[in-house]
């Protein structure tokens, strides 16, 4: 699709006010962590939930609701008094390949977040002048820093890697966007939206592709790199709004 310039801002523009809208999260990943209003869970629901966010978008926001459930619709507080005869029922909790014993030790390891770290944010916090790539390693270290099996390690994605880290980039747009629109949060201040990186995945990378903001042909860290420079172009201050445009346009248009 050829457009100018000036054409292709209109169009983003016009693509991100349609889709960003509350009428989207009703069958949106988003609309777990919608379920709360207290910052400590919305960050665990939206966290957990982002997780398990690749795979149809029906079974995941069923999933995520079930493990909601599991936790008695009070994720935090669960979380934080979660002992070893609360697991057993989440043994048999299962997306995709992320299996009961992932679960209990993601549960495991979001208490040791809260309890020795700060919390999420605190954890993600740029206050210093390293980058959201570096600040995401540096999450997935200390993640990892309880006893584990190494399958856990393919759900924290790491973009030292080159991997695109999409579902930990989608999870910090949540945090950290401005909720006017009322679907993203805003909750987070440590991190300014200009410095988020979009999230990357099929339908938004080969829209990206047509709508030729996208070159490199992996969808890897280096492409989302590359995506999010070309969409600052557009908004500097908040580049990662496009998401919804590109989303949209690839999930309800088949563009």
């Amino acid at each position: 699709m050829k457009l100018s310039q000036q054409e292709l801002f209109e169009f983003l523009e016009i693509k991100y006010d349609q889709y960003n809208h509350p009428s989207f999260i009703e069958s949106d990943p988003i609309s777990i962590p919608h379920l709360f209003t207290k910052k400590q869970d919305i960050e665990v629901a939206g966290f957990l939930t982002a997780t398990i966010s690749w795979g149809s978008r029906k079974t995941i926001v069923s999933n995520a609701r079930k493990l909601i459930q599991m936790m008695d619709d009070d994720p935090y507080s669960f979380i934080m008094g979660a002992s070893e005869n609360d697991f057993s029922p989440f043994r048999k909790f299962v997306h995709r390949t992320f299996n009961g014993n992932d679960c209990i030790y993601f549960i495991k390891s979001l208490q040791n977040c809260y309890l020795k770290h700060g919390g999420l944010e605190d954890l993600f916090s740029t206050e210093n002048k390293q980058g959201l790539k570096e600040k995401i390693s540096g999450f997935r270290s200390i993640f990892l820093e309880l006893s584990h099996d190494p399958h856990v390690e393919k759900h924290i994605a790491d973009p030292m890697k080159n991997a695109s880290a999409k579902r930990i980039l989608m999870f910090l747009r949540w945090m950290v966007r401005d909720n006017s629109h009322g679907v993203d949060f805003g909750l987070w201040k440590s991190i300014d939206p200009s410095q988020l990186i979009c999230p990357l995945d099929v339908h938004v990378g080969n829209v990206a592709r047509n709508l030729g903001l996208l070159t490199r042909k992996s969808n890897d860290w280096k492409a989302a790199e590359e995506l999010t420079l070309n969409l600052r172009r557009f908004d500097p201050s908040d580049p990662v709004k496009y998401d919804f445009a590109l989303f949209g346009l690839g999930i309800y248009e088949r563009f």
